[in-house]
């Protein structure tokens, strides 16, 4: 479970940075580019991210089945 959180953590962050980029207008070449409501959804998908990746360390003291 705890390599799941850290997998998800990692993709659901790093793709809120890339909306979070597309939204400001930052990095261009898709629909997103320019909308701020991307920005918004980005950093609602990073803050996820970290979450995961946060709960996943908590997790530590316990075994993988």
């Amino acid at each position: 479970m705890r390599v799941v959180l850290n997998v998800v953590g990692v993709v659901l962050a790093l793709l809120g940075v890339v909306w979070i980029l597309q939204g400001i207008n930052v990095l261009p070449g898709s629909f997103m580019t320019g909308q701020i409501k991307w920005a918004y959804y980005g950093a609602v998908a990073l803050v996820g991210g970290c979450v995961m990746l946060f709960a996943a360390q908590r997790m530590s003291g316990k075994r993988d089945t």
